[in-house]
């Protein structure tokens, strides 16, 4: 349940801030269907926001060469953890 919490409000998070020129973009299951594997990302941090983790999923995912990711793993607690599927 917490779980899917924290997805549900990477997903809100992402729409509500995602820009037009950003260089990577957060997918979900379906779309990600007609795109490339290229890898995974994992990030964790100590008491931060739930957007603090899709910001460093966007840095890392961008680092990486990556057009898009897809969070396949996320927890949080007094700290977080995320793991991403990177596509071409």
């Amino acid at each position: 349940m917490k779980r899917a919490m924290i997805i549900a409000s990477l997903g809100l998070a992402s729409v509500l801030s995602f820009g037009a020129s950003a260089a990577v973009h957060q997918v979900n299951a379906e779309q990600a269907r007609n795109l490339q594997p290229m890898g995974t990302i994992s990030v964790a941090q100590i008491g931060s926001a739930p957007m603090d983790m899709r910001q460093a999923l966007d840095a890392k995912a961008e680092k990486e060469g990556a057009s898009a990711y897809r969070i396949i793993e996320a927890r949080t607690d007094a700290s977080w953890h995320a793991t991403a599927e990177l596509y071409k």
